[in-house]
């Protein structure tokens, strides 16, 4: 009888930790600014981090799929800047480095596939450019 209840308890214990990770995706994470207010120029860095929003650890290990920088949020989402990538400056800390010569703000749209989930990430993080 014992050991009736203790495979049970096993059987159900397995259960809810297989339920909680199949509720586990895209919402667990978020990206944030590194910061909110860049310096305008022609070589400016715009920078964010990838956390893991239930452990508050980032991610260092995503990979970027794709990304776009536009001034959407000023009501010019057709005002795009080449944008090209940045070696990490510390773990979950993405980097790209920008022509950003207009002050305002200035949405980065980022992309990224987090090994171990399904789906993509998807984040959008606005920064004001300033003079």
């Amino acid at each position: 009888m014992i050991r009736k209840f203790l495979l049970a308890g096993a059987a159900l214990a397995v259960a809810a930790s297989v339920a909680g990770t199949a509720f586990a995706g895209a919402n667990d994470y978020a990206f944030e600014p590194v910061k909110a207010e860049v310096k305008s120029g022609n070589e400016a860095t715009v920078a964010v981090r990838l956390v893991h929003k239930p452990s508050g650890k980032p991610v260092a290990d995503a990979t970027i799929v794709q990304t776009r920088l536009d001034m959407a949020p000023d009501g010019m989402a057709s005002m795009t800047t080449a944008h090209v990538p940045l070696p990490s400056p510390e773990p979950g800390v993405y980097a790209f480095k920008a022509s950003l010569t207009m002050a305002g703000r200035w949405l980065l749209t980022i992309s990224a596939k987090v090994q171990g989930e399904a789906d993509p990430l998807v984040g959008k993080i606005i920064f004001k450019v300033a003079r």
